[in-house]
């Protein structure tokens, strides 16, 4: 059996915290059912369960829209993973994906004030897993993808948006991309730019940087550069996977060639999301008033201290670092927006409306220090739930 000590917790997780502490918060996992009806009597039994709870069920059997309003289903969130991708930890399977899994639904209960079930699923064959939630349809209301591994997170999020008739989104791209738009909003303003003046080069073509790039073009940025292991994607280029081919219809207009390196010299923007390291060399030849997302978790492509000595305004995924670009700003607010206005799906108006909220409520105090609100603040969640909720509306994917 594996234990513990009270050793300091290793790299990325924070110097003031140890394992014995992180262990036991997490003994015996970190959710539980919480009972809403009262069962304290013989009568309160009768009515949450038999007979009275079979009139619930004929009357959902004659009418199944009615599941919405007399079970969970409408306000209950699947988390579902394979384990393939997870955090900075790559593939390590769908058992040790769980506790994230438990924090994610923990997450969406702390601030969207929705259930969630975790699934972890023991495949990795997308025709198996679509096959897996289509049959459980009936028992939730959303799809949250998670730490599932690119290039099939691109298809499993497809083929289940074809597939089932509710919200589905994941997280790890459209997340990332709405925070990250959210946080460059308020940058360029920082700088006193425009967002469609700005060059920017994306490190990662995985499933964070395909979606940002794509959200940044969606929001009118000027011009957008990705790269991958090999270097610039453009046109030319052989052994480009489907998606990174797709990405060539908007990113790099110019034709720029080469390494990250050569993609850097002269942009305004640099977003980090590959993992890789970027050093202060490459940094310092960026334009003046640079603004840096480094992303990439536990460990930034290039410390902040570092960075900073080169750009105007510098971001991480870390909580203990200023200006931190974390979905918690974005995806509980989105779900709940979207199964409040009882959406079919989460459309690219929905993710921008979400990216625009979160933008507003930092808008009054912007520094370079504080570009995107705390995690912890109040106000994000009921502000982007609001505007996802209109943009579905207006989309014309939810009842108006």
């Amino acid at each position: 059996m594996t234990t513990v000590n009270d050793r300091t917790a290793s790299s990325g997780t924070g110097s003031d915290l140890t394992d014995q502490e992180i262990f036991q918060a997490h003994e015996g996992g970190k959710l539980g059912v919480g009972v809403t009806a009262p069962l304290t009597s013989a009568r309160d039994l009768s009515i949450a369960y038999t007979p009275g709870v079979a009139k619930v069920s004929r009357a959902i059997a004659a009418d199944a829209s009615l599941a919405d309003r007399y079970t969970w289903t409408q306000q209950l969130v699947a988390v579902v993973s394979d384990g393939t991708a997870v955090l900075g930890l790559g593939d390590i399977g769908p058992r040790a994906s769980l506790p994230v899994m438990e924090g994610k639904s923990a997450l969406f209960k702390e601030f969207g004030g929705l259930n969630s079930i975790p699934l972890v699923l023991d495949t990795t064959d997308v025709d198996e897993i679509v096959e897996t939630l289509v049959r459980l349809r009936p028992s939730f209301g959303a799809v949250n993808l998670e730490d599932i591994a690119a290039p099939r997170c691109f298809e499993l999020e497809r083929r289940l948006v074809e597939a089932l008739d509710c919200p589905v989104m994941h997280d790890d791209q459209h997340g990332t991309a709405v925070v990250t738009l959210a946080a460059l909003t308020n940058a360029a303003k920082v700088v006193g730019r425009e967002l469609g003046s700005l060059r920017v080069v994306i490190a990662g073509a995985g499933a964070a940087g395909v979606a940002c790039a794509k959200i940044l073009h969606t929001a009118g940025v000027g011009e957008i550069i990705v790269t991958d292991s090999r270097g610039v994607i453009h046109e030319g280029r052989d052994n480009l996977t489907p998606i990174k081919q797709e990405l060539l219809g908007y990113t790099n207009p110019r034709g720029v060639t080469g390494a990250l390196a050569d993609a850097i010299k002269g942009a305004d923007v640099l977003v980090g999301v590959s993992g890789g390291k970027i050093s202060e060399e490459e940094i310092s030849t960026m334009a003046e008033g640079a603004i840096v997302f480094a992303l990439s978790n536990p460990d930034p492509e290039i410390l902040p201290d570092v960075a900073a000595r080169h750009a105007s305004v510098v971001a991480t995924g870390r909580s203990d670092f200023p200006n931190q670009i974390n979905n918690v700003l974005a995806f509980p607010g989105i779900f709940r927006g979207a199964l409040e206005a009882g959406s079919r799906m989460i459309t690219d108006r929905m993710k921008v409306a979400a990216a625009e909220a979160i933008a507003a409520v930092a808008a009054d105090d912007l520094s370079a220090d504080h570009i995107v609100p705390s995690p912890l603040d109040p106000r994000v969640a009921p502000e982007v739930t609001a505007a996802v909720a209109r943009a579905a509306r207006e989309d014309g994917v939810a009842p108006s």
